[in-house]
This record gives C-alpha cells, structure tokens and sequence, in this order.
C-alpha cells in the first residue's frame, strides 16, 4: 500500500488495467489477483493454449512475468493461501501448523492474532462462529480476560482445522444445495453440490438476535445464507433445506409482521425449493466422512445394508451406471464407499432387500425414520424416479411406497 512519489491509488489502478486485459479469459481459463494469474484448465492440450493466449496479451501489453516466480504445468498450486487442484480447495499445511502450534494466547494481540488466522478459514469449518463465540467476546472487553470456555473453544478449533474436507469447486451447470440451521448463540449453513460441501457460512447472534423465537432463528439463518452466496445461487434453481417444518410455508403466509415482510420480500430474487430436513439428518455430507453420517442418520442396525455394494455389477437396473461410475460421476450418479447414489438418493438393487426396506417402512414408528429421515426413492431403470410397489398387502395400511 506504500508506492513512491505519492501514487497511493497505484494498486486499485493496476487491478484495473488486469481486468481489462484479462477480460477476455477471466472466469473462463484465468484469474488474476494483482501481479498473481492462474490458468487452470482440464488438459495439457487445452492448458497449453490457454498459456499461449495469456503470453499474446502479456506481450501486446508490453507486461513481463518474472520467470523464477513462475510454475508451469502442475496439478495443484497454492493460490491466495489456498491449495487449489481437480480435487477442489483446501487449507495451506503451513497455516494448519501455525494454528495447531499457537500457544494459549496471553494477551489481546495474540487472540487478535489467532482469531484473524483461524477466521481466514472460517469456510472450512462448520458453525465457526458459535465454536469461536468465546474467544470473540474475549476480543470485546476493555481488557485481556481469558476464560476456561475460551479455552475449551480454542483447543475444539484446533480439532476443526485437522478435520477439514477438502471442498469441491462450484460447478454452475449442477443444482446447489443449501443446509441452514440455527442455534442458541448462531446460525449455519452449507453450500453443496452432489454430495461434496462447496463452503461453510456462520454469524454469531447478537444479544438481540439470541432472544428471537425458534422460527425467527431459523429464518434468519436462511436469509444470511442466502445472502452470503448470492453470487451463486441467483443464476438457477437450487435446494434449500431446512430442520424447521414450518418454514416450508414461509412464501404461502398472508399474515406477516414487518421482520418477516421483509424477509419473504427478500426471497423473492431467488428460485428455489425448499424442502424438511430433520435435524438428525441435517449433517454435512461431506465425500471424507459419508459413510458415517450415512450411518449415523439411519440410527437402525441394518444388517443387510452393507451387502449392497456387492449387487450393484449384476443389477439389471443400475450396473452400467455403476460401472460408468466407478471412473467419474455420471448423468447425476455417484459412488461413495461403493454405494451407488443419484445426487442426495440411494439407489437400491432389484433384489428381496428392495422388499425388505418397504415392509419395514410400514412397520409404524420405523416407518417414520425411514421415511423421514433417510428418504430413500427406489430408482427403476430409466432417469426419472419411480415408485415401487411388491405384491403384498403391509401392516398398519399406511399406503406409502
């Protein structure tokens, strides 16, 4: 920020002359930051044009790049303290280090300090401002006063920092998917596409915003995600959950306050559905721990379930997809831990346990976590979803398939 001669508007003004120059490729094979440009693009061929067009415009504008700074041809590289690659986006090791190694802060510039690294990463972590409250209120008294709960915040950030996914780079051609939730001392959410999180979003409640009831909370939350990823969610439709059930209904009410006028009006830049999440099965689904969440939101011991891996190559329904999947994603479909999934669904092989998680759907008050919960659709051979009906009469009648 310090130029000679007095040029203090210097940096602004060559961050303007990139985009010009750059206006062409930006957001299509290049992003530029100042003096850093990254060219990222899906083969050697293509990236080898893609470096031709960038040295053309460097040359025309009479523009050098200093060839000892320079990396060429790699599959991952650190970017603005991110380590960007195919796989997505993760955390710079070295900052990992530096946070795991910071000793317990002892005055108020070390817990400045630790709270600006730890923030920097704030998209990694889930619900990082209701873990981190303590230390900010720390940040808000006149003098240092480090607190046991300071402390137990501290150390559970640390754990966060080891435990980050690597989050996937958006893909605007997929449908995104919004998860809110709100609690006592904040609000959360988690943009994600097929599976994998693209970014985590918090905001710790202000003493006002602590007394809201539930469902203003929980609105709230939903309109400060929004918000938040507006760059990403006003070009298409996309999903949004939510734990709350009457909020499924918030663009259908007559009768609103004036916090709630607002909201709804607010809503209405955006295209969306809005669909009931339990909160056991609000977890994030995240490709590095999906098989445990997958577990830990059926909360029945299903003996059979894991033999399914092993019936998808013979399936009459799903074994090309399986096999198409075991190379890349394909027409929607996934594998996770040798499961087969169409986006959020699990795909069930035509066999007796397609039978089997039916009948124990209508066995009452298991029916009601199956099906709320775990949502399963038995897919058929074609794309579209399609109910499934065994010949046999159920108990309790409840009718659902």
């Amino acid at each position: 920020m310090v130029m000679p001669f007095g040029l203090s508007n210097a940096p602004s003004t060559f961050m303007r002359l990139m985009n010009h120059i750059f206006k062409a490729l930006i957001g299509r094979c290049v992003v530029v930051y100042f003096d850093d440009i990254l060219v990222f693009s899906t083969d050697l061929p293509q990236h080898i044009r893609h470096l031709r067009d960038v040295f053309t415009i460097l040359r025309e504008q009479r523009l050098f790049a200093n060839k000892e700074k320079c990396c060429f041809l790699s599959s991952e590289v650190l970017f603005l303290g991110y380590h960007v690659s195919g796989n997505g986006i993760r955390m710079d090791e070295t900052k990992v280090d530096a946070i795991l190694t910071w000793p317990v802060p002892t005055n108020m510039h070390e817990v400045r300090s630790f709270h600006g690294l730890a923030s920097f990463y704030r998209r990694f972590i889930r619900n990082f401002s209701a873990i981190a409250a303590p230390i900010t209120e720390c940040l808000k008294r006149g003098s240092f006063h480090w607190t046991p709960s300071a402390t137990q915040a501290f150390e559970a950030l640390k754990q966060c920092v080891t435990r980050a996914p690597v989050l996937a780079l958006p893909n605007f051609q997929a449908t995104f998917q919004v998860e809110c939730d709100a609690s006592g001392l904040g609000i959360g959410g988690v943009l994600s596409q097929e599976g994998r999180p693209v970014a985590f979003f918090s905001e710790k409640l202000s003493e006002a915003k602590q007394k809201f009831s539930t469902y203003d909370k929980e609105f709230y939350a939903i309109i400060r995600s929004l918000e938040y990823w507006r760059h990403y969610l006003l070009h298409s439709e996309f999903i949004l959950f939510s734990d709350h059930q009457a909020l499924r209904f918030i663009q259908g009410q007559h009768k609103l306050n004036a916090r709630h006028a607002k909201w709804v009006e607010l809503l209405q830049d955006y295209s969306f559905v809005i669909r009931h999440k339990s909160g056991v099965a609000n977890t994030v689904a995240d490709a590095l721990s999906r098989r445990r969440a997958l577990l830990t939101s059926l909360q029945v011991n299903v003996e059979w379930f894991d033999n399914l891996c092993t019936l998808y190559p013979a399936d009459p329904d799903f074994s090309a997809v399986w096999e198409a999947c075991r190379t890349a994603p394909t027409l929607g479909y996934s594998l996770v831990n040798g499961f087969l999934f169409k986006g959020v669904r699990l795909c069930v092989p035509k066999c007796s346990f397609r039978d089997a998680i039916i009948l124990e759907g209508h066995k009452g008050a298991l029916a009601e976590l199956l099906i709320a919960v775990i949502r399963v659709t038995l897919l058929r051979s074609s794309i579209l979803t399609q109910a499934y009906t065994p010949p046999c009469q159920y108990p309790m009648g409840h009718g659902r398939t």
